[in-house]
């Protein structure tokens, strides 16, 4: 079944009262979302949730800030997990191939990287984590990854021949996008020919939709990209320049568009996915006001993560997902 192209609503859910809350360390302020009930809800229970499987799975509780300093104050966060304890025993990490994968990819360092180490391994809502327990498994079965990419995509061309995690081709690269943007998961695609493509995950959990401004002095840069991309309706590139909630996502997928651009890389497929729970309402409805602005979505695919996990993952795997990031 390929992957949806318009996002999908969520099932209401009850959420914990703030005595309820505050009891597992999970009332945050930050949960709000001004005028968006709906989000703020999510937010509160989906950190609960997490705060109930590390206790029923004894993990210790974590911190804010995630490392405390000697002298300064600090306090329980019942969605984290001591820095040090995650390091050791990988308890933000499902399944040994998302281990093995996470290990693997905070071993090595991509010249001018911009990435997360301490919430990887220490906070319970972190999407990095999300990714590496969605698709670690497969760095090691390209073979079946090569299978369940096409179940999502059934016009991707060639082969799998590699997983790359927190990757971008070009941190700070002018030659790509010149910005420190990246993408969760990359599949990378064996064309032939010295050439190849990519299927690029950006992968959303606990996120909310907060207005950014593009960095002013790489707007050339961007403008530049969108409009040989072609993939945006007219007038809108002045407008994403500005200050919107499209930001993150127009960047992502402008890196997307720079890597088809790119001279010599060779690169010469490319889709861009978002995933989410389908009871993110603000990412499902940010990917929708999207899609609004492309006069050409045919690299822009959204899926939900209940839909990822029912097509992608083997029964003991999707179990233990189901239990962690879908419960009830």
């Amino acid at each position: 079944m390929p992957l949806d192209r318009d996002p999908v609503g969520g099932a209401k859910a009850t959420t914990p009262t703030r005595e309820v809350l505050a009891a597992a360390h999970c009332w945050e302020a930050d949960d709000q979302v001004p005028r968006r009930p709906a989000m703020t809800a999510f937010r509160r229970r989906t950190r609960y949730d997490q705060a109930r499987w590390r206790a029923r799975n004894q993990h210790p509780i974590g911190t804010q800030p995630i490392v405390p300093q000697p002298g300064k104050a600090s306090r329980h966060v019942g969605s984290r997990i001591p820095l040090d304890y995650g390091r050791a025993v990988g308890a933000n990490l499902l399944t040994p191939g998302a281990l093995t994968a996470a290990r693997a990819r905070t071993a090595f360092v991509e010249a001018n990287q911009s990435f997360d180490h301490q919430r990887l391994w220490a906070d319970l809502l972190s999407s990095s984590a999300l990714a590496f327990n969605l698709f670690g498994d497969l760095a090691g079965e390209l073979a079946r990854a090569d299978d369940i990419v096409r179940t999502w995509l059934p016009d991707v061309p060639g082969r799998i021949e590699e997983l790359r995690f927190a990757h971008s081709p070009g941190w700070l690269d002018p030659a790509y996008l010149n910005s420190l943007r990246s993408f969760d998961v990359a599949f990378i695609v064996e064309l032939g020919g010295g050439t190849r493509g990519i299927v690029a995950v950006d992968v959303k959990f606990h996120e909310r939709n907060k207005a950014e401004i593009p960095k002013p002095e790489n707007g050339a840069r961007y403008t530049a990209v969108a409009e040989r991309s072609q993939a945006f309706t007219a007038g809108v590139i002045d407008e994403l320049l500005g200050r919107t909630e499209l930001c993150e996502v127009w960047l992502e997928h402008l890196l997307l568009h720079s890597m088809l651009q790119h001279p010599d890389a060779g690169w010469a497929w490319a889709r861009y996915v978002v995933v989410h729970p389908a009871g993110n309402t603000d990412v499902a409805e940010l990917c929708a006001r999207y899609r609004d602005v492309l006069a050409d979505d045919s690299t822009f695919v959204t899926t939900t993560l209940e839909q990822l996990v029912a097509i992608s993952t083997p029964a003991a795997a999707a179990d233990a997902l189901t239990e962690r990031y879908l419960p009830g």
